[in-house]
């Protein structure tokens, strides 16, 4: 397959999955706006080993005169370090691949770091950690997820939690003034590791304040775009 614009870095064997930050999710706080299903969205924070999977999935609401927009709110047990994100969405066949509904990969998902107070409108226009631009699923095709670094590296440490904005889709990039097309995202996952913080010690000090294996995209033509310096 022709990656031209950008490196990879693939991982090899089980090294890989000792990075995933799987472990480290509070599931029961996951909580996921606009989706389609209650509580999809903590359906689609799969296991390592589970993450080409297209079932379960998370889906926009079908809302042909509204945005399909998701904002998915991501607790962690204890502080972690966070070093990737992937996110794999529709695979890019006619309808999404359902045969019954047009569904549509994200396009940019805006990341938030320890931010417990978002809802759409604070997300679009507050200034996020960082900008993440996806490529089309079907790039991926034959070589696995995508992880996408996270800069400035420095903002992804001790976090409590992670909020991901995702406000568009290809389908709306490609027909900005048709009806809305469902977001849909099949697996979202982090990389990097944990600290030994529980999360409460960690919120405190912020309130105090006031198939082929996975393949690494460096900041280039694809990934973080004005993050915060």
């Amino acid at each position: 397959m022709n990656c031209a614009g950008h490196s990879h870095d693939h991982e090899h064997g089980d090294e890989a999955a000792l990075a995933s930050l799987r472990e480290y999710v509070d599931i029961p706080r996951v909580y996921c706006l606009n989706e389609a299903t209650p509580n999809s969205g903590r359906a689609v924070l799969k296991s390592y080993e589970d993450r080409f999977t297209e079932t379960p999935h998370l889906l926009s609401a079908d809302d042909p005169d509204d945005d399909p927009e998701l904002l998915l709110h991501v607790p962690f047990t204890e502080a972690v370090t966070i070093k990737t994100l992937s996110v794999q969405g529709a695979s890019g066949r006619p309808n999404g691949g359902r045969g019954d509904i047009d569904t549509s990969a994200p396009l940019h998902v805006k990341v938030f770091v320890n931010r417990t107070d978002l809802d759409f409108e604070t997300a679009r226009d507050m200034e996020p950690t960082t900008t993440v631009t996806l490529l089309p699923p079907e790039h991926g095709a034959g070589y696995g997820t995508i992880d996408y670094p996270l800069r400035p590296a420095g903002r992804f440490q001790s976090a409590s939690s992670i909020t991901l904005y995702f406000g568009d889709n290809y389908a709306r990039e490609a027909d900005p003034d048709g009806d809305a097309v469902q977001t849909e995202i099949s697996y979202v996952g982090f990389k990097g590791k944990g600290t030994n913080v529980k999360r409460r010690a960690v919120e405190a000090v912020y309130e105090s304040q006031a198939m082929r294996e996975d393949h690494k995209v460096p900041d280039g033509n694809f990934g973080m775009q004005n993050p915060i310096g």
